[in-house]
C-alpha cells in the first residue's frame, strides 16, 4: 500500500510502506480522506512523535470503508462506511484501529467530509463536557474560534444551550464564528478578551475556557473565568511555562486543566474507546439533525499533503483541511 511519509522534516512524500492488517479487536479501513491536525505538523516536523505501538504515519482521523476485520469484531461488517479516531496512520490507503474507535458515518454528512469529524468531536466532548462540565445556560470561551476544533465547539455549545464567546485574528474568521452562532466576537488583536468577556457578562466572566494557546494566556485565562469556572488547555501554540497566580486561583475556586488525547488507552476510564461511545450517544444526533455539521476550509489530494500542511501552519484557513486518498 501506499501512504505519506515524512522522508526528512518537513518533507512529505506518497511512497510505498508496508501493509497493514488487523489484529484482535481492530478494523482495517480503506481510507476516503484524513483530517489534518496540528499535531500531524509537530509529527512531521520530529518533534511529535507517535505513542508507543502506533503508526508511525502521519494521520489521526479518517473516514472511508471497512476492509477487513480481526478477531472479536461483531459490530462492524465489510464494506460499511465510518470514520475513526486513531493514534497514527491516517495518512494512508488503509489503517488499522481498535474498532472502539470507530463511529458510523452519519446520514447527514457525505463520506470524505466525515473525516473532519472524529478528532475535533472527541476532543471538544471530552473537554467541554467530560472534563470541564459545561452545563446549559453557560458561558464558554474558545480560544480559536475558527479552527477545526473551534468551530466544533461553538455548534456544540449552542446545542447544549450555552452561550458562546470567541477569539479570533481576523474580521472574516469572526463572521464564520457568529453564523455558527457565537454571539461575543473578540479580534485579540485588538481587544484584550478579558475585558470583552466581563463586560459581556456582567462582570462574571466565563464558566468554561477552551484553549489552545498554553502559557501565553494562562494568566488572562484565569482572570476572565466565572467564580468556580474551568480552563481546558489542549495546546501549547502560546509556549511550554507560564506562571499561575495560585491567589486568584484560590479566590474564584477555579481550576486549570491540561488534558490531551492520543496517547489514551483504548478501553477504561478516560480511555478513547469511552469518548468515542459518548460521542456516538451525544454528538452523532446533533449531526443528523443539523444542529451541528462538518465545517471544511480546504481539500488536497493527500499526495499534496506538504501544501495541505503549510496551509494550515500559516493560519490562513479557516475549519477543517482534509486530504483526499481515494474517490
Amino acid at each position: 500500500m501506499r501512504a505519506i511519509v515524512a522522508s526528512a522534516p518537513d518533507r512529505l512524500t506518497w511512497d510505498d510502506v508496508p501493509d497493514v492488517t488487523p489484529g484482535p479487536g481492530e478494523i482495517t479501513i480503506r481510507v476516503v480522506a484524513a483530517g489534518v491536525n496540528r499535531a500531524d505538523l509537530l509529527q512531521a516536523a520530529g518533534k511529535y512523535p507517535p505513542p508507543p505501538g502506533a503508526s508511525e504515519v502521519i494521520g489521526l482521523e479518517v473516514s472511508g470503508t471497512v476492509a477487513a476485520t480481526g478477531d472479536g469484531v461483531t459490530q462492524w461488517s465489510v464494506g460499511q462506511p465510518v470514520c475513526a479516531l486513531l493514534a497514527g496512520g491516517g495518512y494512508a490507503e488503509f489503517v488499522a484501529v481498535p474498532a472502539a474507535q470507530v463511529l458510523p458515518v452519519p446520514d447527514a454528512v457525505d463520506l470524505h467530509l466525515a473525516a473532519a469529524l472524529p478528532e475535533v468531536a472527541c476532543t471538544v466532548w471530552s473537554n467541554l463536557v467530560m472534563t470541564a462540565g459545561l452545563q446549559p445556560g453557560q458561558v464558554v470561551l474558545v480560544h480559536g474560534g475558527a479552527s477545526g476544533v473551534g468551530t466544533h465547539a461553538i455548534q456544540v455549545a449552542l446545542a447544549l444551550s450555552c452561550r458562546v464567546a470567541v477569539t479570533a485574528g481576523s474580521a472574516n474568521k469572526l463572521d464564520l464564528c457568529q453564523e455558527l452562532g457565537a454571539d461575543i466576537l473578540i479580534n485579540y488583536r485588538e481587544q484584550d478578551f478579558v475585558e470583552r468577556v466581563r463586560a459581556e457578562t456582567d462582570g462574571a466572566g466565563a464558566d468554561v475556557i477552551l484553549d489552545i494557546m498554553g502559557a501565553s494566556y494562562l494568566d488572562r485565562n484565569v482572570d476572565a473565568l466565572a467564580v468556580g469556572g474551568r480552563v481546558v488547555i489542549i495546546g501549547m501554540q502560546g509556549g511550554l511555562k507560564g506562571e499561575l497566580n495560585v491567589g486568584k486561583l484560590i479566590g474564584k475556586r477555579a481550576g486549570v486543566i491540561g488534558t490531551a488525547l492520543r496517547a489514551r488507552p483504548v478501553d477504561g476510564p478516560g480511555g478513547k474507546g469511552e469518548i468515542v461511545a459518548a460521542v456516538r450517544t451525544e454528538v452523532w444526533p446533533m449531526i443528523a439533525d443539523g444542529r451541528v455539521r462538518p465545517i471544511v476550509g480546504a481539500e488536497f489530494p493527500v499526495q499534496e499533503a506538504q501544501a495541505a500542511h503549510e496551509l494550515l501552519d500559516s493560519g490562513d484557513v479557516s475549519g477543517k483541511v482534509l486530504l483526499r486518498v481515494a474517490d
